[in-house]
């Protein structure tokens, strides 16, 4: 017996006169956006000139001694404590069990704390990035003013043009946010065609990202020797690195709510951000001072000699960078896991460079950070992105194509640097 079909039709494409009045709006969000994150940066870093710089030399004690290193990230602690502890809104949630994105708009008085406490973290040392409390910021305050200003737009589209604002302005592209506007579209059941879904979001990450390109003139490329000719011991190198970096990452995520459980017995943020601290000062004082901050002018310095250190120097610092990641990110200081990734997997794959000369540093350093942010973030198509921009070849996209296989076998389906509320990971 034959049966009727019932094909039901796509979703009708949003005209463009729904499109058309998103512009304004996205432009001036990522503009906004962009200022947000150049603005607050800036002011971090000449923060970080006085505690590093100019108040050691004032003092008459090395810059990174050991005892300036354990004293300051110490201070750090101390400082971030007393903001989490007392200032309205506590410097925002816990950021164990937060994403890159997709948290709820916090309420515009936790933003002082919360930027307060992140300007502190950036200049003190901790190992992470500004990205998630960037990213936390601008949407609450596109959220926040734009419902205000234009309360006829949806509350979700402020939320999309922020995260995907932040992003363009964080990497100076929008090619990052398109990336990742995709990954998330592809978990949703989005309505009408994806560039209609995008459109907006894309006009604030590309406003986003020029606006940073004009104002500080940011680049991601390390200037390392370019690939020549690729061969199958390339493919061969590139596989078995990234492979390698997933795993040491996954280290980290599986101790993870170990290491968050632990801080969080000691119930003050008090007792937990100065202890916190005090261990980046004692593991800063193993690796190096090129273990400490977030880790991407470091990356600049290692590619700028790639054969200045011996393999063991440069593990020594992949491993303790990673340790640093892992307690700062536990211990309640407020950032991003992406730069100190991309110094972990730098520094990883110099170690392969070091330990195997045929490994080319270019090569060896996209594949270690692949590795690495697959195993930290569990977003591969910022992985790739960041991992090939780091590196100016073409030749090596392809070789990372390959490459993010068994690495992301490696970290599929098992738990991601993030918790639940209750503590237990995400998967």
């Amino acid at each position: 017996m034959a049966h009727d079909t019932v094909h039901q039709a796509p979703a009708p494409a949003p005209p463009a006169r729904v499109l058309l009045p998103q512009i304004v709006p996205a432009l001036v969000v990522g503009v906004a956006a962009s200022l947000v994150f150049v603005g607050g940066s800036a002011l971090a870093g000449k923060l970080q000139n006085v505690l590093w710089q100019d108040l050691p030399d004032a003092l008459g004690v090395g810059r990174y001694s050991v005892f300036w290193m354990i004293i300051m990230l110490t201070c750090t602690g101390v400082l971030v404590g007393l903001i989490v502890w007392k200032v309205p809104g506590h410097a925002g949630p816990d950021p164990a069990p937060l994403g890159l994105a997709g948290a709820p708009p916090l309420a515009p008085a936790v933003l002082p704390g919360l930027l307060l406490a992140t300007g502190l973290m950036l200049a003190g040392g901790p190992s992470l990035g500004p990205e998630n409390p960037i990213i936390a910021c601008n949407i609450a305050l596109a959220f926040w003013l734009g419902r205000k200003f234009v309360p006829r737009l949806p509350g979700g589209l402020w939320i999309a043009l922020a995260e995907a604002a932040t992003i363009g302005a964080l990497f100076g592209t929008p090619v990052a946010a398109a990336l990742l506007l995709s990954e998330a579209l592809a978990g949703q059941q989005a309505k009408g065609p994806l560039w209609d879904n995008v459109f907006a979001p894309l006009i604030a990450a590309g406003a986003g990202a020029v606006t940073t390109t004009l104002v500080a003139h940011p680049t991601l490329d390390l200037g390392l020797p370019p690939l020549g000719r690729t061969g199958w011991a390339d493919v061969l190198a590139a596989m078995v690195v990234a492979a390698a970096a997933a795993l040491l990452g996954m280290v980290a995520v599986y101790a993870f709510p170990y290491v968050h459980g632990a801080f969080l017995r000691l119930r003050h943020p008090m007792v937990a951000l100065p202890v916190g601290g005090l261990v980046l000062g004692l593991l800063a004082a193993l690796g190096g001072h090129l273990t400490l901050f977030k880790g991407l002018d470091e990356v600049g310095d290692l590619a700028k000699d790639p054969d200045g250190w011996s393999a063991g120097q440069f593990l020594t610092m992949s491993v303790v960078k990673l340790a640093a990641l892992l307690v700062a990110a536990s211990c309640g200081f407020r950032g991003g896991r992406i730069f100190p990734a991309v110094f972990i997997g730098a520094s990883f794959g110099l170690f392969a460079h070091a330990l195997v000369s045929t490994v080319p540093p270019a090569l060896g350093v996209a594949a270690g950070v692949l590795g690495m942010l697959l195993a930290i973030t569990r977003q591969g198509w910022l992985s790739l992105f960041t991992a090939a921009v780091l590196v100016a070849s073409p030749a090596i996209i392809a070789l990372l194509c390959i490459a993010s296989l068994p690495a992301w076998l490696l970290v599929t389906g098992r738990p991601q640097m993030q918790l639940h509320e209750d503590g237990t990971p995400v998967r």
